[in-house]
């Protein structure tokens, strides 16, 4: 039984009503807090912290997480670099981060954010920014692409695209890194020739497939049977590693349009069995929110979260 060692990470959650319950108390944390949040995702196993967005678009609001001349940083976010503050913790640690290089178009429309000429020109202008402002810290381990579209069957040839344009500017600013991508849409995947020379196609290290049981798209009966197909495929292609976003959370009410919740450690129990033959490594969606270590500084999320944090670490040790 693999554990799971990542998660994703972020200062606001991009779905407001899903962060309900963590964007208005993360907003006011300050270094010290966000310090020890990072301390409990790191004593529970997290060795990857992805990052979700270093910026964050909508139709009529933007904003940065670090001092840029692309969009004003948040003026009632109490903790003045949290950029910094969550490199140089994971320094500390021997953690590894994904910087995000998005989002730098509204996070609502993934598509035209990866085929807008100008929106790539402001996450390039934003990634060199970040490495020439962060890449010293050993923490910098790679890129994370957000601004992702589900595959149907296949991917789309311009999220192919997207990938490998981002992936060669990589390399040219900063090619000690890696890169990581998490589609969705795994349950639709026909991991047939066609795929396995669309994997080859793409250049990236890492693909962590969504496992999508947190949106209802899947179940934890139904994912081993999508992973298997695509070990079998990752090992054909003998390309990018293959990872899972294993999803602990659930919905208040409706998909999508209501706060998430933590999900139950049976059901995640049944998720991490589910992929646990098929990938290298776990990730999770997400930490932030859904645990709460009991006797934490910085705590935010449902009160269920705190429950869920000690059925997670007595699965742990049952395990490990």
């Amino acid at each position: 039984m693999k554990m799971i060692k990542g998660t994703w990470f972020e200062f606001r959650h991009h779905n407001v009503k899903e962060g309900d319950y963590w964007n208005p108390v993360c907003r006011k944390f300050t270094e010290e807090q966000w310090r020890a949040k990072i301390k409990e995702m790191h004593d529970i196993g997290m060795e990857y912290l992805v990052l979700l967005c270093s910026s964050l678009v909508y139709t009529d609001y933007a904003e940065a997480y670090f001092e840029t001349d692309i969009y004003p940083f948040p003026e009632d976010m109490v903790c003045k670099d949290p950029i910094a503050v969550l490199l140089d913790e994971c320094d500390k640690r021997d953690m590894k981060v994904f910087m995000s290089c998005g989002y730098y178009g509204p996070c609502t429309n993934a598509y035209k954010n990866m085929v807008s000429p100008e929106v790539t020109a402001l996450a390039f202008k934003a990634m060199k920014q970040l490495w020439e402002k962060f890449g010293f810290h050993k923490s910098f381990y790679g890129w994370y692409y957000p601004d992702e579209t589900g595959a149907d069957g296949y991917f789309h040839e311009d999220f192919i695209s997207y990938v490998n344009t981002y992936g060669a500017y990589i390399r040219k600013i900063a090619p000690c890194t890696k890169t990581l991508i998490a589609p969705y849409g795994t349950r639709k995947i026909i991991a047939d020739e066609k795929y396995i020379d669309q994997l080859k196609a793409l250049d990236v290290d890492f693909i962590a497939y969504q496992d999508e049981v947190g949106v209802r798209k899947s179940t934890p009966e139904e994912t081993g049977a999508y992973f298997k197909s695509l070990r079998e495929a990752h090992d054909k292609a003998g390309k990018s590693a293959l990872w899972a976003d294993v999803e602990l959370f659930d919905f208040e009410g409706e998909v999508y349009r209501s706060p998430l919740i933590p999900s139950d450690m049976d059901r995640v129990e049944k998720q991490l069995k589910a992929v646990s033959p098929y990938v290298d490594v776990i990730l999770c969606y997400q930490y932030l929110g859904m645990l709460n270590e009991p006797s934490t500084i910085a705590y935010c999320g449902h009160p269920d979260s705190l429950k869920f944090y000690e059925d997670l670490k007595v699965f742990k040790e049952k395990y490990e």
